[in-house]
């Protein structure tokens, strides 16, 4: 056992028994999620990305990907597509990303971002990285690149259960 953990089972000793919870790696998702989330959004207070989910990944891959399709970006970070377009509408309307008719079937959309889309995804990736570092800094390299891993694959399982995704 680790020294952070033994430490943290410690600090938690009257708290073993969460009626089977404790048992259950969703409850840790979850739990780790909300507070990730809140932390997350404090340290982007005030830029366009902070609260709710689903603005700082669709910002980051649409500056990856130029030009990809909103189903691609539901389907890679597991929403739906109604909701994408709420969200993909909202960012447009911030000035964030633009739409575009792809030339070859127009019924789709192509995004982009915008130039204020771009400053602002250079300033997510800085502040995203920095507060990864300082949330996880209990979690030694070794262990954050097998929970990588292990992420990794639970996602790409879930992923391929729901349907290839074609990016463009």
């Amino acid at each position: 056992m680790t020294e952070v953990a033994s430490e943290t089972e410690s600090k938690t000793a009257g708290f073993h028994d969460l009626g089977g919870l404790e048992n259950l790696l969703s409850f840790y998702i979850r739990s780790i999620n909300i507070a990730v989330s809140r932390d997350l959004d404090n340290k982007l207070s005030g830029l366009d990305v902070a609260k709710g989910t689903g603005k700082i990944s669709t910002l980051l891959i649409v500056s990856r990907h130029p030009g990809i399709r909103p189903s691609a970006i539901a389907d890679l970070i597991m929403r739906d597509r109604s909701s994408m377009g709420r969200l993909v509408d909202k960012m447009v309307q911030q000035g964030l990303l633009m739409r575009q008719n792809d030339p070859d079937d127009q019924r789709s959309q192509a995004l982009y971002l915008t130039h204020q889309g771009h400053k602002l995804a250079q300033q997510v990736v800085a502040l995203t990285r920095q507060q990864d570092r300082d949330f996880f800094h209990m979690v030694s390299e070794d262990e954050k690149s097998l929970m990588l891993n292990l992420f990794n694959k639970i996602i790409c399982w879930h992923r391929q259960q729901r349907g290839n995704i074609s990016f463009y």
